[in-house]
């Protein structure tokens, strides 16, 4: 048989033991609560200590990569400069080459002008040629080397900008890095205001070790256009200084001939010009002879005539006088050899003539050889050393 319970029947208020219940658990609960808000609060500083490390690692790791990229692209934009001031350089090398090639072509063709007697092969001919030959193969393999060194210019400034843009991805990073660094929970309440409105992060694909390969191979990449830009500058001084040692040899070997040959020239010239008054007193003198021969042809010519009349005269004596005589035989004998004197005189005469004629024309070939060497001197003395005078070979 149960009783009614009298306490509730009398309005007394809740079961003192549920109360007691409940302070228990309340006080428990608040002390779980402190334990764990004290185990949180360690966690977080625990965990932002952990994240400041990280950051400051973090930081320079990125400081060492910018100076390791800074070091490398002021190497880079050195070596360009180098490279573009020697390209200029080898520019005005080839500017230099067209004057010298102008003034040799000019030559050839003045040369072209001499009387075709003279139009020969001879050393300053093949002088001119091997010149107009080493300058045109200069002015190509210049140009070449400008080329090439046009495209390492551009490898160059290509790692240049990639270094450029690494260093401002780095520089950019380290600045929000740096940023993390110094952030504190009272310094994010306009940071919130931003990012509050992007709820989910990028997607994060390049690993650590990606990371720092993209600043190493950028590294390694400009080191190796570095040094072939390095290699480069080498070759094309040493090319410089050979080109321009080459054109000099040749430019003098040619000036030797062109002196050696106005030399030779003079003293042909000079030995014709010397031989003339020599052939024209021979050529009055031929002409004097025949007047000598003539005037002994007269002679004997009247010598002849006296003897003919004497033994014609003798011709009318009586019959019985017409004798062989001492004196008929003498006459006979005396227009022999008056006949074979005048022919003799009259083929010697005939002679002399020829002579006379040969030596004329003689005179007049060596009077055209001296108007052809004197062309010839004046086109190869004064023309053409004019033109070569002002030349100068310069080393870059």
């Amino acid at each position: 048989m149960s009783f009614p319970d009298h306490s509730s029947l009398l309005g007394v208020g809740p079961d003192l033991k549920n109360i007691e219940v409940m302070l228990n658990h309340s006080e428990l609960f608040r002390a779980e609560c402190k334990g764990l808000i004290q185990e949180t609060d360690k966690a977080w500083r625990r965990m932002q200590n952990d994240d400041q490390k990280r950051l400051d690692q973090r930081v320079r790791d990125i400081q060492f990569l910018i100076k390791e990229l800074q070091l490398k692209l002021e190497e880079v934009i050195l070596e360009t400069d180098a490279l573009i001031t020697l390209q200029s350089s080898v520019v005005k090398a080839l500017e230099g080459t067209k004057e010298p090639l102008r003034v040799t072509v000019l030559c050839l063709e003045e040369r072209m002008k001499r009387f075709p007697a003279e139009r020969v092969e001879d050393e300053v001919e093949r002088e001119l040629l091997k010149e107009q030959e080493v300058l045109k193969g200069v002015a190509s393999l210049l140009e070449r080397t400008v080329e090439q060194m046009s495209e390492q210019i551009r490898l160059n400034r290509s790692a240049k900008y990639h270094l450029e843009k690494d260093l401002k991805e780095k520089s950019e990073a380290q600045h929000i890095d740096n940023s993390c660094v110094v952030m504190t929970t009272h310094s994010i309440g306009n940071l919130q205001l931003s990012t509050t409105k992007s709820t989910s992060l990028p997607s994060l694909t390049v690993t650590p070790k990606q990371w720092e390969n993209i600043s190493d191979i950028n590294i390694a990449k400009a080191e190796h256009q570095k040094t072939n830009s390095e290699s480069m500058r080498a070759l094309v001084q040493s090319v410089l200084e050979q080109t321009a040692a080459d054109m000099q040899k040749q430019f003098q070997a040619t000036t030797t001939a062109f002196q050696t040959h106005i030399q030779e020239i003079k003293s042909a010239k000079s030995q014709m010009e010397e031989k003339l008054p020599e052939i024209l007193s021979e050529i009055f003198s031929q002409e004097r002879l025949r007047e000598d021969l003539q005037v002994a042809i007269t002679e004997n010519e009247h010598s002849l005539n006296l003897a003919n009349t004497r033994l014609a005269m003798r011709l009318q004596r009586p019959g019985k006088e017409q004798c062989y005589d001492l004196a008929q035989a003498q006459l006979l004998t005396e227009i022999q050899h008056l006949t074979s004197h005048i022919k003799k005189l009259r083929e010697e005469t005939t002679q002399s003539q020829e002579q006379q004629r040969a030596l004329v024309r003689c005179k007049l070939r060596m009077e055209e050889d001296v108007d052809m060497k004197a062309s010839s001197l004046y086109i190869d003395e004064v023309i053409c050393t004019q033109l070569r005078e002002p030349v100068r070979i310069h080393t870059f």
